[in-house]
């Protein structure tokens, strides 16, 4: 069903994982979708593989620059923007006592710094009635060893999510969060050892980790219609692992 007929929609981190999955199930609803990844070939490769619809611009969200520059771009050949997923973060292991300064200044620039200036930047481009997505995690209520810092992180995106809802009103848009539990991504399968995944699958109630595609469909409710009168809400797509 296309619910997002003539809509356009711009995801950060759009070239693998759960923001690919994303774009992919954007772009079956009918949307016309810009995908952003640090990485060029990444991205060539992404948009090469989801085909028409989709435009690849290469973008360091951490970076307000070039935010400045994804948005000129989208404004030019698109217009205004109906749904916005800040999706770009990044996870690394840092158990207590050997966090680095590394891991953490790249964590807070990409997961919270990225994420405010991903939406402060579209502010101007948002059309009325936008649905603005961040991506969080059952991290942030439920981390597990060496996640603290990255469960942090995502913690201050539920914390935003919160703030920016109430300016739905006077702005016209909404702002809801949708927090992924374990999902099959190239990110966790690099950043978790096999026995803790095997772990991870053991703990979550329905007995699996998630496939991307499952939480790309979380987002896209949230992205349609249909979901018109949610603001300032989390959406656990986890299984039940942070619920139960």
């Amino acid at each position: 069903m296309a619910v997002l007929a003539g809509k356009v929609a711009v995801i950060t981190g759009g070239s693998t994982g759960i923001g690919f999955a994303t774009a992919r199930a954007f772009l079956d609803a009918g949307a016309q979708v810009f995908i952003t990844g640090r990485r060029k070939e990444a991205l060539d490769t992404a948009v090469a593989e989801l085909g028409s619809g989709v435009t690849g611009v290469v973008c360091d969200v951490s970076a307000p620059t070039e935010l400045d520059a994804l948005y000129r771009a989208v404004s030019e050949q698109a217009g205004g923007i109906d749904v916005l997923v800040a999706n770009a973060g990044i996870g690394v292991s840092a158990p207590l006592g050997e966090a680095t300064e590394e891991a953490i200044d790249s964590m807070l620039a990409t997961n919270v710094k990225g994420t405010i200036f991903t939406f402060q930047r579209a502010l101007p481009h948002l059309n009325p009635g936008a649905s603005v997505i961040l991506t969080g995690s059952t991290a942030a209520t439920r981390p597990d060893p060496g996640l603290e810092i990255y469960g942090s992180t995502k913690a201050a995106v539920r914390s935003l999510a919160r703030g920016w809802a109430r300016g739905a009103r006077e702005r016209g848009f909404r702002v809801n969060v949708v927090s992924p539990g374990g999902t099959r991504t190239p990110g966790l399968l690099e950043l978790v050892p096999a026995d803790v995944l095997e772990q991870a699958e053991a703990d979550v109630p329905l007995g699996r980790l998630a496939d991307p595609a499952e939480i790309a469909a979380v987002t896209t409710f949230l992205a349609s219609d249909a979901a018109s009168y949610v603001n300032g809400a989390e959406f656990f797509a986890d299984g039940g692992y942070a619920q139960v």
